[in-house]
């Protein structure tokens, strides 16, 4: 037969042209109502591969393959025959057979959940030399992409998937295969599935573990994720893994969903950074994530490390603390540990002095919260969530007021801003107290003063010359006045004052006086107000008779 202008056939297999070693496969083949025969050619093979009969209604042709192998893999194509010739070979159709060679891992970077709309990397490789590697998304009409591995400096052979944008509007679930050149429809076992999930802005949930951060190999581990957004379903995911956990959530009487994700027994391989995210079942798009949550596997070192405390393991509310961790071996990290504490451990970096290795954790005013046991561990920078074997535990003990719970150290020590405004306004107060004791002490000491001086003059003898006329006082009001003959009674004081000054309370009145005496007198008038009379005041004068007034005179000599 020649070939003819007849209709191309369409070849397809069922359930698909990808098939796992072992399973049947059915390849169909379809043309017109006058094909009298249909033939399966396979790429390779000279002569027809399988011939078939058509099936009624005689439009198409059956070749089934109850048991594929790696024999059946290859690219076929097929032709059908009827009374006006030969047709066209149909578009070529490739069997793939899998599960052949070892299954590659497929992961993604940087973390299987992404934010909607961000791009992910899926990164598939294998130990075995595989030239190149197949992705394939899971669901209808899904175009496997290829791509040439590459192979690291450590002997791994990868290939890298760039995916994205990511959408919650279908399902993200991939699998890799690996094969080689020669045998480009032989692949490997597939990968197990990948699902990226996409994550939203609402609420993220809470992430924590009832046991503490701190976990010995063996024991049994539970972590708990919780909202009180009421999500229907939870998912942990450990940092650097490939598989998510996915636990359904369970409603509390609080109003709160939560789930448990328990890991047991615990090894070393599940120290790490963990989170979770919720989502409701209405919804593929996932919550914000939680915040990280280190787990830190303890007894992974057995070299001994010691934790000591100064001043004492007993001290005073607000004073200040000093724990030390120390270790003979060189661990470039320290964690200390407070027991039933609910923030995570401190770390610092060691330091080498003394011939040890060691770190200081200081503790400033501390308070009876800061009362408990500690312990100590040391890591490794290579992989900072295994720990040594924890320290012997040390009991603290802190006397007075309870404070508020804080985490108990805090860093390097320095002096909180209340306590310098305390300085500050002591500093004030005692500058202000030192100012009044010495004003007061000066207005003591001129009053002290102002008394010396009145003693003084109250001791002085006063005389007054004969035939000096008596002084008006400047405030008559405040004078009782005496009558003529007690004028006359008055006694008459002189005192010799030489080179003075008038005391307060006293005027002076001078007048010069008419004498050959080389040497002047001058008179002063005293008001009586500043002498105390002993001798018994008169009856008061008569209405408009003038008021005889006492004067007092003191003889001053002037040279």
């Amino acid at each position: 037969f020649l070939p003819g202008p007849l209709p191309k056939p369409t070849l397809w297999a069922e359930p698909d042209s990808v098939i796992i070693r072992g399973s049947p496969v059915t390849i169909w083949c379809r043309g017109t109502l006058e094909a009298q025969e249909y033939r399966l050619d396979k790429e390779g093979i000279p002569d027809p591969w399988d011939t078939q009969k058509p099936l009624e209604p005689r439009n198409k042709a059956r070749f089934s393959i109850p048991y594929t192998t790696e024999q059946h893999a290859g690219r076929f194509r097929c032709y059908y025959l009827s009374p006006e010739g030969r047709s066209e070979r149909s578009d070529p159709l490739e069997l793939v057979v899998t599960g052949v060679y070892s299954k590659p891992t497929l992961s993604v970077l940087p973390s299987p959940v992404v934010a909607s709309g961000g791009n992910v990397t899926l990164r598939c490789g294998s130990q075995r030399g595989y030239h190149h590697f197949v992705l394939i998304e899971e669901g209808e009409h899904r175009v496997p992409r290829t791509l040439d591995s590459q192979q690291l400096h450590s002997g791994w052979f990868q290939a890298l998937f760039p995916v994205g944008p990511v959408t919650p509007s279908h399902r993200w679930t991939f699998r890799c295969y690996g094969y080689y050149s020669n045998t480009p429809q032989v692949w490997s076992h597939r990968s197990d599935p990948l699902e990226i999930l996409a994550s939203g802005v609402s609420r993220k949930p809470s992430l924590l573990t009832l046991q503490g951060p701190v976990v010995a190999p063996g024991e049994t581990l539970t972590l708990q994720c919780g909202s009180d957004a009421s999500y229907d379903r939870f998912s942990l995911y450990k940092e650097g893994e490939r598989d998510l956990l996915q636990c359904p959530g369970q409603q509390s009487q609080a109003g709160l969903s939560q789930a448990n994700f328990t890991l047991s027994p615990v090894s070393r391989y599940d120290g790490g950074q963990y989170r979770c995210y919720g989502a409701h079942n209405l919804s593929s798009e996932w919550s914000a994530p939680s915040d990280p949550l280190d787990i830190l596997i303890s007894g992974q070192f057995y070299d001994t490390v010691s934790l000591s405390v100064q001043p004492g393991p007993t001290v005073a509310s607000g004073e200040n603390v000093t724990l030390l961790c120390q270790s003979w071996r060189q661990f470039h990290t320290f964690l200390l540990t407070k027991e039933g504490a609910a923030h995570p451990p401190l770390r610092l970096r060691s330091k080498y002095r003394a011939h040890q290795h060691q770190a200081e954790f200081p503790m400033s005013l501390v308070t009876s919260a800061h009362t408990g046991t500690y312990r100590c561990y040391g890591s490794l920078s290579s992989n900072p969530y295994l720990l040594s074997v924890p320290s012997d535990p040390l009991e603290l003990v802190v006397s007075g007021p309870s404070g508020d719970s804080s985490p108990p150290p805090t860093g390097p020590r320095s002096t909180p801003g209340l306590g310098r405004y305390l300085e500050a306004l002591i500093g004030v107060s005692v500058a202000f107290i030192l100012l009044l004791f010495l004003l007061l002490f000066l207005v003591l000491r001129r009053q002290r003063q102002s008394k010396h001086k009145i003693s003084d003059q109250r001791k002085t003898d006063f005389q007054r010359p004969a035939g000096a006329a008596e002084p008006e006082p400047k405030n008559r009001g405040l004078l009782r006045r005496p009558s003529a003959a007690a004028a006359v009674q008055e006694e008459n004081l002189y005192a010799a004052v030489k080179d003075t000054q008038p005391e307060d309370g006293v005027e002076l009145d001078s007048r010069a006086a008419a004498s050959e005496d080389p040497q002047d007198v001058t008179y002063a008038q005293l008001q009586s107000l500043t002498l105390r009379r002993e001798a018994t005041e008169p009856p008061p004068s008569q209405e408009g008779e003038p008021p005889a007034e006492p004067s007092v005179y003191a003889t001053l000599a002037i040279h």
